[in-house]
């Protein structure tokens, strides 16, 4: 089903895609600077996993409803910036924490697992980019375009989530050299908080396309 031109071209595309720094990137990096490799990678899985929901809902034909009815998609976007928002909040809050503790603290990345996912699955401009960028790419000849929609979306949620575990690794060892001084650590944390909550302010500003 998926072989040709057409699939080296997607893939070409998507890898690019993939590789922009872009919302998806800065989340991941803010959480692995603030909380160090469990969080980043907790979160780099949790936005694969609501990507793949995204591809689903999309494949279903549940993301072309949401993105036709306004309403459905105000609250989205309100309900993920909201969350995004509460998300900077707290790492801000946590700056305080003395470099003892964070050494001391357990892993949480499942706890940075599940916010991953709720970011990813209540953020429609996720759905949008799904519902405007695969279609292109399908082949009405090749068999069900919903199967190949779910194959294509597979494929760029792979490649997005390998960009952000490259990022989680890069971000991980600068984190590791500012761990020796943990006032930085304290200013680390507080720019994390602040990237995270200008994420959850740019999807709320987000207008709906179409």
């Amino acid at each position: 089903m998926l072989h040709g031109a057409n699939f080296v071209l997607f893939l070409a595309a998507a890898t690019i895609v993939a590789l922009t720094p872009g919302p998806g990137i800065f989340y991941v990096a803010a959480r692995t600077l603030a909380g160090g490799r469990a969080d980043g990678l907790g979160s780099s899985l949790g936005t694969g996993t609501g990507g793949l929901a995204q591809v689903a809902a999309g494949a279903l034909g549940i993301s072309a409803l949401v993105m036709a009815s306004a309403q459905t998609f105000a609250l989205l976007k309100f309900l993920g910036a909201l969350y995004l928002v509460y998300l900077g909040v707290k790492t801000w809050r946590s700056a305080e924490v003395s470099l003892l503790d964070v050494r001391a603290s357990p892993v949480s990345w499942p706890r940075a697992f599940r916010s991953g996912v709720v970011v990813e699955a209540l953020n429609p401009k996720t759905a949008a980019f799904f519902l405007a960028f695969i279609p292109q790419f399908i082949d009405p000849a090749a068999g069900s375009a919903a199967l190949q929609f779910a194959a294509l979306g597979l494929v760029s949620v792979a490649l997005n989530t390998a960009a952000d575990v490259a990022v989680v690794l890069t971000a991980v060892s600068f984190r590791r050299h500012l761990m020796r001084r943990p006032w930085l650590v304290s200013r680390l944390r507080r720019g994390a908080g602040c990237v995270i909550c200008s994420l959850g302010i740019s999807l709320a500003l987000a207008r709906q396309p179409g």
